[in-house]
């Protein structure tokens, strides 16, 4: 029987569908997981995405792009393969791609975290024959505390702030993580003040209908007082730059699962470091093959080989595949 999806140096391919999944090389069709830009590339003649991934490639593609959306489980034909997307709780809009063919039902889940952030959805396991899986934190060191545990200590964190009289600076990334930062600590009563990145994004949400508190843009012209009690979200990029030098004095704080390992702060020369991540952690990524009931599973980015061969010494049929993704994320994750 030929497999319902096959590993190309273009990308996941469904020859049945003639579509691929997250190609890394332009292509005719192609079936976008999300928005990142590993995964969402530019190049494709068509694309098809959640419907509310649709505003976020626009935005990271350009709006002239021929993009269709599709709701939750609702099954898309093309050709003959039947698709589907269901949540992956990985950001807004993302999804795994379920792909049945002839019977055989393969599952690519993109990437994906457990834990529902009360924005990106609730993590949704299917059942299928095979099952390919992200591996970016795949190794028995990473387990996440609960996320509520994590928002309080960082309000805590930004009331020594306001007591030093520093300024808080987080830094997450810009499309996914800094969305579920603003979404949970909105409560909290602060000001936000964003990063040019961060506030395109905010305004295609915005606009789009998504339940997000207010940000206020920093620009050359925005007075230092503003800063003041408030909390200020900026991406990874700008760590040590002309721009954040100018909101000294500060304490800056990485939001990131690579925070779990000691000393990771450090080198981001970051006063405090959060390990929130927007990935699965070691049980989650056991915990949810085994939900999936898979024959088979494929381990694509990050620590591949060990959770592959993990997998194998408990007699899961598993394989390493080596793709282009895990490349926008690979700090920030």
């Amino acid at each position: 029987m030929q497999p319902v999806l096959t590993f190309t140096d273009s990308g996941i391919y469904c020859p049945a569908g003639d579509f691929y999944i997250d190609p890394w090389k332009p292509v005719d069709r192609a079936v976008i997981t999300h928005a990142h830009s590993d995964h969402a590339r530019w190049g494709n003649k068509k694309y098809l995405c959640t419907k509310d991934s649709v505003p976020l490639l626009q935005l990271r593609l350009g709006q002239d792009i021929a993009v269709e959306g599709a709701g939750w489980g609702e099954t898309v034909q093309i050709n003959g393969a039947a698709v589907s997307f269901h949540p992956a709780g990985h950001m807004i809009g993302s999804a795994q791609v379920k792909v049945t063919v002839g019977g055989q039902t393969w599952v690519a889940s993109g990437d994906y975290k457990t834990e529902n952030d009360g924005i990106s959805g609730q993590f949704e396991p299917i059942r299928c024959h095979v099952f390919i899986t992200e591996s970016t934190f795949g190794l028995p060191i990473y387990h996440w505390r609960p996320q509520s545990a994590l928002f309080k200590d960082m309000e805590d964190w930004m009331k020594e702030n306001d007591n030093a009289g520093k300024n808080s600076i987080l830094l997450g990334y810009s499309l996914g993580k800094a969305q579920r930062l603003l979404y949970n600590l909105q409560h909290t009563g602060r000001h936000f003040l964003v990063h040019g990145a961060i506030y395109n994004a905010h305004e295609v949400l915005l606009k789009a209908g998504w339940n997000l508190p207010p940000v206020e843009l920093i620009t050359p012209d925005t007075p230092k007082e503003r800063f003041k009690n408030s909390l200020v979200i900026a991406p990874p990029s700008t760590a040590d730059s002309t721009w954040m030098r100018k909101l000294a004095p500060y304490s800056l704080g990485v939001c990131s699962g690579w925070m779990q390992v000691r000393g990771n702060s450090r080198r981001m020369n970051a006063d405090a470091g959060f390990a929130i991540s927007d990935h699965a952690d070691w049980q989650g990524l056991l915990s949810t093959i085994k939900e999936t009931g898979a024959e088979k599973v494929f381990v694509t980015h990050g620590f591949s080989s060990v959770l592959a061969r993990y997998l194998q010494e408990h007699n899961i049929q598993a394989e390493e595949i080596k793709t282009a993704f895990g490349t926008e994320e690979e700090t920030t994750a």
